[in-house]
C-alpha cells in the first residue's frame, strides 16, 4: 500500500512539474559580446538549474556550464563527480554592466539556492555542488560578504550560512551536452521534478527584472 502511495505522489508531482514546463519559456544564452561585458563566476549545486537562473535576467547574455575551484587542470564531468578535483560545478556569467549589477547577480545567487547546506544542495550530494562564489577583486569580494552579513543579520535563515568565497584561478567548460541542457531536455526527469520547480519559486520570490 505504501509504494502504491508513493507512486500515485510522485505521479502528482511529476504532472504539476510537466505543467509548469508548458508554460514556462527557458531563455537561452546568447553567443555575440555585448559592448559593456563584465564576467561572473557562481557555483550553487548543479549548474543546469544555476544556468536559467542567471539567463533569466535582463542584462545577462549567456550563463556557461563548467568547473572552477578545483586543483586539476581540464577536468572532465566524470573525475569532478568523485569529488578528488575539488572543482564544484559552476557557471560562468556574462552580463552588461549597464544593465545588470555585480550586486544583483550576487543577490541572486543567495536568493536560487540554500547557502545553509553544505557540500549539497537538496539530494545533489558532494563538494561539487558546494555553494561558493568567486570574486576576481576586492571590490566583488566586499559585495559578496555584504550580501551575507545582510541574509544573515536578517536572520532569514535559522542556519549558518556556509557559501564558500573564493579568488577566481581558472574556469573550464562543461562539456557540450551539459550546455543549455534544460532548453533542450525539458522531458528529462530532474529536470521536471527539481530544475524547473526550484526556478519557478526563485522566479516567483526574486524581485529581478526577468526577461519574460
Amino acid at each position: 500500500m505504501k509504494n502504491i502511495f508513493l507512486i500515485i505522489v510522485l505521479a502528482i508531482l511529476s504532472s504539476c512539474a510537466q505543467s509548469q514546463s508548458k508554460n514556462l519559456k527557458i531563455t537561452a544564452g546568447k553567443k555575440i559580446k555585448m559592448a559593456n561585458e563584465a564576467v561572473a563566476t557562481f557555483g550553487e549545486g548543479c549548474f543546469w538549474h544555476a544556468e536559467i537562473v542567471f539567463q533569466s535576467l535582463v542584462g545577462v547574455r549567456d550563463a556557461v556550464s563548467g568547473y572552477a575551484g578545483g586543483s586539476v587542470a581540464n577536468p572532465d564531468y566524470e573525475s569532478v563527480c568523485t569529488g578528488s578535483t575539488g572543482h564544484a560545478e559552476v557557471v560562468q556569467v556574462y552580463y552588461d554592466s549597464t544593465k545588470i549589477s555585480y550586486q544583483t547577480l550576487v543577490k541572486a545567487f543567495f536568493a536560487s539556492q540554500d547557502p545553509t547546506e553544505l557540500n549539497m544542495q537538496g539530494n545533489d550530494m558532494g563538494t561539487q555542488y558546494r555553494t561558493v562564489a568567486f570574486y576576481k577583486n576586492e571590490s566583488e569580494k566586499q559585495i559578496i560578504n555584504a550580501e551575507i552579513k545582510r541574509l544573515t543579520d536578517s536572520k532569514k535563515y535559522s542556519k549558518k550560512i556556509v557559501t564558500q568565497v573564493m579568488p577566481l584561478k581558472n574556469f573550464y567548460p562543461a562539456e557540450d551536452y551539459h550546455q543549455e541542457y534544460i532548453l533542450h531536455h525539458p522531458e528529462n526527469g530532474y529536470v521536471q521534478n527539481v530544475s524547473i520547480p526550484d526556478f519557478m519559486k526563485f522566479k516567483k520570490e526574486f524581485k529581478g527584472n526577468f526577461k519574460n
